[in-house]
């Protein structure tokens, strides 16, 4: 069998002038850590496999899909992406997806693929309101039981309006107060949560292990629109020095904008990890 260094090698990633996973430390600060696919969304659309062997040349060992024109694993079968995935040494951990009338495909789907974690990426409700987050919460532990029926795990990802309030009250934290931890698992966007004006690091301590999977997402405030690690208003070394008591078991790099390619910009945002003393 194929050392990953030996796939990258034959699949003709590796390459003199190409920048080698292997110049990237693997320390235990790594081994979580991974990316969401939206980062390359163009990419992914356009060739991926390709695409996810640039990214395994780069050291990320985690994925997680994004709903794409091509479906949920971008044109190919759930039983491809496992193959190729494993065959790069990655493991596709969770994806993005629509809670609708397809659900029960898109659970058969994620099951084939091995994928661990399905998490709902945009809030079903037509209202900010408490008792429409309540009934949300309500309809999530519906959605995380059969989830955990297939071995899969139910969770939500934030953008930055849940955290809008009603007569006082945060809609976010109405949605984790009424949702079972034991079958909603949260999916932190640590970038949306600043941008919000709220501090991570308060829902580490009063919801503490309730957030198993991050976006580590760092944000140019003014523009309100993600950037390269360091250049934004999220203090990532804190952040990562309390994924503990978050429950971060998994972390996943999202960039939607960049300076000059995602590529580029994923090489500098893995330099800044490396560099950190944790």
């Amino acid at each position: 069998m194929k050392t990953r260094r030996e796939f990258l090698k034959t699949s003709g990633v590796l390459t003199a002038g190409s920048v080698l996973w292997s110049q990237f430390p693997e320390p235990e600060k790594f081994k979580n850590m991974g990316v969401q696919l939206y980062t390359f969304r163009k990419e992914m659309q356009d060739d991926a496999i390709g695409t996810l062997k640039k990214i395994a040349s780069l050291g990320l060992m985690q994925i997680e899909s994004a709903r794409s024109e091509k479906g949920n694993y971008y044109g190919l079968s759930p039983k491809e992406m496992k193959k190729v995935c494993a065959d790069l040494g990655m493991t596709l951990r969770s994806g993005h997806v629509h809670v609708d009338n397809k659900f029960q495909q898109t659970l058969n789907e994620a099951a084939e693929a091995g994928q661990e974690y399905l998490i709902c990426s945009t809030m079903p409700t037509k209202g900010q309101t408490v008792d429409n987050y309540k009934k949300v919460a309500e309809s999530f532990n519906k959605t995380g039981e059969a989830c955990k029926k297939m071995n899969l795990k139910f969770g939500y990802h934030n953008h930055s309006y849940e955290f809008e309030s009603e007569n006082g009250q945060v809609l976010y934290d109405v949605l984790l107060k009424n949702t079972d931890a034991e079958l909603v698992h949260m999916e932190l966007d640590l970038g949306w949560v600043i941008v919000a004006d709220k501090n991570p690091m308060d829902y580490f301590k009063n919801f503490q292990g309730r957030f198993p999977l991050w976006h580590l997402k760092d944000m140019n405030m003014a523009k309100k629109e993600s950037t390269e690690f360091g250049k934004g208003g999220l203090d990532i070394l804190q952040m990562l020095k309390q994924s503990k008591q978050s429950g971060m078991k998994y972390f996943f790099v999202e960039q939607e904008e960049y300076a000059s390619t995602p590529f580029e910009s994923m090489k500098e945002n893995m330099d800044f990890i490396a560099k950190l003393k944790l």
